[in-house]
């Protein structure tokens, strides 16, 4: 198993201790690029216009957690370190993840292996458009567990389409297109987990629905920690499921009804954020609350959708949540809204 990374920084201020109520939030960021090194190298010129635009969109909304997906990651975590150093986060979290790595297989299954559509899932190298956590509350290292390995035909009544995958192909399938983690972080004197993942887009594959069933099965993975019906028991209360699971309960392709479930599992609590605008973003034909869009693509076709989340435990109070657009300057435009939720200090 790849070693994570966990970085603490020696920042020049001084380390601000975090208020009684916690803000925890998730943005798909999409900083991503076509090569490896290629965010690094655009971080540390100091003049890119979309890191820029991320980072004073960060600070705005100051999060004592946040959980990025969409951000190229590196083994040795440097390309997170970079873009931290303008931020106010001594802990960072990353690991490499599966998207781009490659699994040896023609997992297309179009006669040409070793193609981006081949590895674990969609991308041009390992790590590309991955997960990073950072945080202002100390990271309980020894205590993470990372799920990312467990292959998807190990998976409690795995979703694999009939017929499509041989033997070979789920000898190394892995269940996580990205990244499914427990973090403990230390807050208030205790460990609040933090249940992080990226899920793939059920969609830009055939009729057997690989991509369809597979999201699904990322987002059932939860409810299946929860139950305690994986070799690694149930995580601790309090936790936080946060992420992007890239499915809607009302609206888009995908298996709106695991992450219906999901939603109206009773040991969660969905806050609802909201932006403060609705109609006009809204898309005909859909019956979803537009306010609560997280993601604005091409309209009409998926048009706009929920698909990022940040889901509290039962037991924690909620005091506020929302969702910020970054403006972004120029021809910069975040596709995906940081979502926030506010919590109040554990009892």
């Amino acid at each position: 198993m790849i070693r994570g990374l966990l970085l603490s920084l020696l920042l020049l201020s001084p380390f601000v201790a975090v208020a009684d109520t916690l803000r925890v939030a998730t943005w798909t960021v999409e900083l991503s690029r076509k090569g490896p090194g290629l965010l690094l190298r655009d971080i540390l010129k100091g003049d890119d216009p979309q890191v820029l635009a991320a980072q004073a969109h960060i600070r705005a909304l100051s999060p004592d957690i946040l959980l990025l997906t969409g951000f190229d990651t590196d083994l040795d975590g440097h390309t997170l370190a970079a873009f931290a150093q303008a931020l106010d986060y001594p802990h960072l979290f990353t690991r490499p993840g599966n998207s781009g790595r490659p699994t040896g297989r023609d997992l297309d299954k179009d006669g040409r292996p070793g193609e981006p559509e081949d590895a674990q899932s969609f991308g041009a190298f390992t790590g590309q458009g991955g997960v990073v956590l950072l945080s202002r509350l100390p990271v309980m290292e020894e205590e993470i567990r990372d799920f990312s390995e467990l292959l998807w035909r190990d998976l409690p009544g795995a979703n694999l389409p009939e017929g499509y995958f041989d033997e070979k192909d789920l000898d190394v399938l892995r269940l996580s297109s990205h990244a499914h983690w427990d973090i403990p972080v230390l807050w208030q004197g205790r460990p609040l987990h933090l249940l992080a993942y990226a899920a793939i887009a059920p969609v830009f594959d055939g009729p057997e629905d690989r991509n369809g069933r597979r999201n699904s099965d990322e987002t059932r993975f939860w409810s299946l920690y929860l139950d305690g019906a994986l070799e690694a028991g149930s995580p601790a209360a309090p936790f936080v499921i946060l992420g992007d699971s890239n499915l809607d309960p009302k609206d888009g392709d995908g298996d709106r009804a695991q992450m219906q479930a999901l939603l109206a599992d009773p040991r969660l609590i969905d806050p609802l954020p909201a932006a403060d605008h609705g109609a006009d973003i809204a898309n005909p034909g859909q019956i979803g609350d537009p306010r609560l869009d997280t993601a604005d693509w091409s309209d009409p076709v998926p048009g706009n959708l929920r698909v990022d989340y940040v889901l509290p435990s039962v037991g924690l109070r909620v005091v506020d949540a929302g969702l910020a657009w970054g403006a972004g300057q120029g021809e910069i435009v975040f596709r995906h809204a940081l979502v926030w939720v506010d919590l109040a200090a554990i009892p």
